[in-house]
């Protein structure tokens, strides 16, 4: 089992950066594959980015290709978006979530196991 805390959400004008931080517990987060979504009010959730265990294959949705970098410290046991030219349509909630059914990132929420709080991302015109 592991758990999951989200870090470095806030206040950013359009065209900014933040980096997003997922901490999890527990000795075996390289075993998980990893990935972020959000949730933006009065909206379903969506995927955002996600990597695999060892951090070799990344996915992100068209959204954010180009913009948003996910990574992984299986060191510090720490997941990573770094997200530039963010924009007003960026600004939702942030979920990091983990799986151990798949090794390689996945885009389905049904795979994820284990979710944090979420982190508020807000991004003003």
């Amino acid at each position: 089992q592991v758990q999951l805390v989200e870090s470095g959400g806030g206040l950013v004008q359009a065209g900014g950066s933040l980096r997003l931080s997922c901490a999890a517990s527990g000795r075996t987060f390289s075993t998980y594959a990893m990935g972020w979504f959000r949730q933006a009010p009065g909206k379903e959730r969506e995927f955002v980015a996600a990597i695999s265990w060892r951090g070799g294959a990344t996915s992100y949705a068209d959204s954010v290709k180009g913009r948003f970098t996910i990574s992984r410290d299986n060191a510090k046991n720490t997941l990573y978006l770094q997200m530039n030219n963010l924009k007003p349509e960026d600004t939702a909630v942030y979920y990091c979530a983990a799986t151990q059914q798949f090794g390689g990132p996945s885009r389905d929420e049904n795979f994820y196991d284990y979710w944090g709080q979420g982190t508020q991302v807000t991004v003003s015109s």
